[in-house]
């Protein structure tokens, strides 16, 4: 069997929360992912959504800094994962975490771009085909790089995955947007972050949800802080971003409504209630038929039958006619002749 290509693909997310039993709670109710425990390690939570696992949920290290915040961690694959360490570092990168085994998962190792971001890489054991076009509701749908030189950050990225800049749009206030991706699908974007804000270059991951807004109006009541209220992007689809109750940044999308038949996408109903008058009438025009074939078109052989008897009605009645006639005249010489015969008589004896 030919070996699944991950290289360069977003194949894993991982969650380092100072809240674990809390954050199960929250994303289970944001995202509507099913958390159980690993069963190669039970303190590992593995977020699953309706095709599969996505994700996992662990404490904070022991060993961690008191300052650092929770935080999701990326984890893009490639085959070979010491040779792409050592290419990170050839690149102006740096190893955090040495490539490890961890069984049941696989070989990876952490790295920080060349920027200051971190990102891990992974060799995983069962990786999935990769599901090309729209993404299925609960999974990772698109990954941010905000840095301090998004085109020097995109030549380390493609130099050690291969990825295409798919396209570049100014973006205003923050400048030109890089979207990158590979064979045509797009997996991302980086931009320079502000000069004022406070995080430094990190990478946040997106989440599919069926409704952007709805999300972020729950997750803010429910103990996130504000990032980037909902908006809309280029394409039509909704985004919003937050810190989660224990600080790890967060974003959310949701499709165009023209993508998921939303109610402001109610032409196609339109369109056949407007066609339905225009089909009514075709019945009575299948009617026409009917009407041809009614008993006036079958009265017509009568009516021929009926003027063909005339001629021999007529016949009948010009016989009786010439019949009375003949006895009229034969009898009125009868009566008058003995009259004639009198009268002569009579003139004689005079």
């Amino acid at each position: 069997m030919e070996a699944v290509d991950v290289r360069g693909r977003f194949v894993w997310h991982r969650l380092a929360t100072r809240d674990v039993a809390g954050a199960k709670k929250f994303y289970s109710r944001l995202v509507g992912w099913k958390t159980m425990p690993w069963p190669l390690d039970p303190a590992y939570t593995v977020c699953h959504a309706d095709f599969g696992p996505v994700a996992g949920i662990t404490s904070m290290p022991s060993d961690a800094p008191a300052e650092m915040a929770s935080h999701w961690m990326q984890y893009i694959g490639t085959r070979d994962v010491d040779a792409t360490a050592e290419a990170a570092v050839r690149a102006g990168g740096s190893v955090l975490k040495p490539p490890t085994d961890m069984p049941g998962a696989g070989r990876y190792a952490v790295l920080r771009d060349p920027q200051g971001a971190t990102f891990a890489i992974i060799n995983p054991e069962n990786p999935r085909d990769e599901v090309m076009g729209m993404p299925t509701m609960g999974s990772f749908s698109w990954h941010e790089l905000a840095t301090t030189d998004n085109e020097a950050a995109f030549a380390f990225y493609s130099g050690l995955f291969g990825w295409d800049a798919i396209a570049r749009m100014d973006m205003g206030p923050i400048g030109i947007y890089l979207t990158f991706g590979w064979k045509g699908q797009q997996r991302g974007g980086m931009y320079i972050k502000p000069a004022d804000a406070p995080m430094p270059p990190n990478w946040l991951p997106y989440a599919f949800v069926p409704d952007a807004d709805k999300a972020f109006a729950w997750a803010t009541s429910n103990g996130a802080r504000e990032m980037i209220k909902p908006m809309e992007v280029p394409g039509g689809s909704r985004i919003a971003a937050f810190m989660d109750p224990a600080g790890a940044a967060f974003a959310i999308n949701s499709p165009a409504p023209s993508a998921v038949g939303a109610p402001k996408e109610k032409a196609p109903a339109k369109v056949k209630t407007a066609v339905a008058p225009k089909a009514t009438p075709k019945p009575k025009a299948k009617a026409k038929p009917k009407a041809k074939a009614k008993p006036k078109a079958k009265a017509k052989p009568k009516a021929k039958a009926r003027q063909a008897a005339k001629p021999a009605a007529k016949k009948q009645v010009a016989r009786k006619a010439a019949r009375k006639t003949a006895r009229k005249v034969s009898r009125k010489p009868a009566r008058r002749a003995p009259m004639k015969k009198a009268k002569k008589g009579a003139r004689r004896k005079k």
